[in-house]
């Protein structure tokens, strides 16, 4: 998700020492190598698609996987986040390793965003987002603009764990954000309040039902075609772009109004969304967004992908499928 700033620290901590305890029960069995096989990145689903622990999948119904069920210390953090809760997972990187540098911009990511816990960490990891870099202490609570550049380096021999919980918000969450700050700026008095664990809490934990669209409907295709338009740099051609963006919207109206989500609408949705990719190559050659990205690969990654659901598999969100080359990105903090 977009944010106005890179960085945003919420205003609770948590008792990263009983966390860990719970992680160090489940036993090394539990961990599994990242589904893009980076090197020194490993996982432990908490929550997924119909609570499987060996799924990654985004789209289907999110339950809680039996191993954030053997930890109720866990399941409280979620609670006390109060928000609605999508994929989830442990995510640990090894000393010496890195989560290189990319911008998340599969579909999944417009309106997720990704809540950090660090759990084990040290001092010299160090989290890169656009130009400011930080360390995010154990037991803080952090979220981030995955929209713009970013990377993770520990240059430390240990490990580093982190829970790392998606989320299209939620009353709570969006409270908690209200009283948060920036790491350059903390309102006078700011404090976070420490959640300790309690024993045996009422949790009244919400996940997602709902995620990615059957066929996705016309105001979303607008609103996602027009927030690349506004993110999109000058360029001589950005004219006949916007031009075909507002074609392909009012032909998608059109197939909307006569098929909606019925099946025996998919070849003429198909065939649209085959022509608008074929002449969005022929036109937005060299174009790229305020983020660095390729104009042509965001449409695809946020529409094209996914405006009709391609039944042969589960929907992954695809990590990392922007990368970008870490010297362009000027950290001063």
């Amino acid at each position: 998700m977009k944010l106005q700033v890179p960085f945003i620290q919420l205003p609770v901590t948590f008792d990263a020492a009983a966390l860990a305890a719970e992680i160090e029960a489940l036993g090394e069995s539990v961990w599994r190598p990242h589904p893009q096989g980076f090197p020194g990145n490993s996982a432990v689903p908490l929550v997924s698609a119909h609570g499987d622990p060996d799924s990654d999948a985004v789209r289907g119904p999110m339950l809680p996987t039996p191993q954030l069920q053997q930890c109720p210390y866990l399941m409280q953090v979620f609670d006390t986040l109060g928000a609605t809760w999508g994929r989830s997972r442990l995510m640990r990187l090894s000393g010496q390793a890195e989560v290189s540098a990319h911008v998340d911009i599969d579909y999944y990511w417009r309106e997720h965003m990704r809540v950090h816990v660090p759990i084990v960490t040290q001092p010299e990891v160090r989290f890169h987002c656009g130009e400011k870099a930080i360390h995010m202490a154990a037991g803080d609570c952090w979220i981030f603009d995955t929209w713009r550049p970013h990377r993770v380096v520990n240059s430390a021999n240990r490990s580093r764990i982190h829970l790392v919980a998606d989320t299209v918000g939620g009353p709570g969450l969006w409270n908690l954000i209200a009283q948060s700050r920036i790491p350059e700026s903390s309102p006078p008095g700011w404090q976070a309040q420490h959640v300790a664990p309690i024993a045996a809490t009422p949790m009244n934990i919400l996940y997602e039902s709902q995620n990615l669209p059957t066929v996705m409907t016309p105001w979303e295709v607008r609103e996602h075609l027009t927030f690349i338009l506004d993110e999109a740099r000058p360029h001589e051609n950005l004219g006949n772009v916007s031009q075909l963006i507002g074609h392909f919207c009012r032909h998608w109206r059109s197939l909307w109004a006569a098929w909606g989500e019925a099946p025996e609408g998919g070849p003429a949705y198909r065939d649209a969304l085959v022509l608008f990719r074929e002449e969005l190559a022929r036109i937005a050659t060299g174009m790229t967004l305020t983020n660095d990205v390729r104009l042509e690969q965001a449409i695809y990654k946020l529409v094209i992908s996914v405006a009709l659901a391609d039944s042969a598999g589960p929907a992954m969100a695809d990590e990392r499928s922007a990368p970008v080359d870490p010297a362009s990105m000027r950290n001063v903090a």
